[in-house]
């Protein structure tokens, strides 16, 4: 192969590998179908889910009529400018046929012999699961006074099902699509308004000065020595647990530095007066 050819064909699979990338995530990006929606307002919620947590392609498995002023266009929130329009109203079977299908449930089997519901994933499991499918999912909804058929749910790859009360296990269809979209954003929300949440813990000459602080404060109190060794004990394990930030330590080594200032202050002045010192166990 000449060089010029060897270039093009390299940079064609470049390209191609960079097409690829760039879609990867839109791939994993599941569609949301709802088949037999009875009331367009949960139509609406599930569109305005959908827009909350990075979701765009709806499909619609004979709906109700979705009126521009009815009630769907009001529960959709922003959704009614593009999640909801757009809205594609298809098949069971075409659903079957072109996607890695979930069916969601609230009744479950409990055991393996009820093939139709078992075995089935939570939405935690679920989102776990769908990273390691690089193909096209729909997560697939059912009416909603009963859900989808074991029939139906026979023809799909997986179940999922949302943890609640046995006592009363069926959510509603707008809150289900909610809850289980919610546990899915990571693999459909880049960012969200949260800022970066991760903490750098204090470094750990700042937590064992911390330590000597309440160790002296301890001690300023009167406590017993084997009182003193427990509460300090008692301290160092829960200052290892909660990982407390620079911020944190340095507030706390302030409050615990005029606290123990004032104790000796006072002791002084006891001493000075010849008052009974600050008040310690008998």
């Amino acid at each position: 192969m000449s060089g010029e050819g060897a270039e093009e064909t390299a940079a064609t699979t470049e390209d191609e590998t960079a097409e690829r990338s760039e879609t990867g995530a839109d791939r994993r990006k599941p569609v949301v179908v709802v088949v037999e929606p009875e009331t367009p307002g949960n139509v609406g919620t599930i569109a305005r889910a959908m827009k909350n947590f990075g979701l765009t392609d709806l499909k619609l498995v004979d709906p109700p009529e979705l009126k521009e002023d009815g009630e769907a266009y009001g529960f959709a929130g922003h959704a009614r400018e593009d999640v909801l329009p757009n809205a594609d109203e298809v098949t069971f079977d075409e659903v079957v046929a072109n996607y890695h299908t979930v069916g969601t449930t609230a009744i479950t089997g409990e055991d393996d012999r009820s093939h139709e519901r078992f075995p089935f994933k939570t939405p935690v499991e679920l989102r776990e699961s769908l990273k390691t499918v690089d193909a096209p999912t729909a997560i697939v909804f059912g009416r909603e006074g009963r859900g989808l058929n074991n029939e139906e749910l026979s023809r799909l790859d997986e179940v999922c099902s949302i943890p609640a009360d046995e006592d009363y296990p069926v959510l509603n269809l707008g809150q289900a699509a909610t809850v289980l979209l919610y546990e899915l954003r990571d693999l459909t929300v880049g960012e969200t308004q949260l800022p970066d949440t991760e903490v750098t813990r204090a470094p750990e000459n700042d937590v064992e000065r911390f330590h000597d602080f309440f160790d002296d404060f301890l001690a300023s109190t009167g406590q017993r020595d084997h009182v003193r060794e427990k509460n300090a004990l008692l301290m160092r394990r829960l200052m290892g647990r909660a990982h407390p930030t620079e911020r944190e330590i340095h507030t706390l080594l302030g409050t615990f530095r005029k606290a123990n200032t004032k104790l000796e202050h006072a002791d002084r002045l006891a001493a000075k007066y010849d008052e009974p010192p600050y008040p310690r166990d008998p």
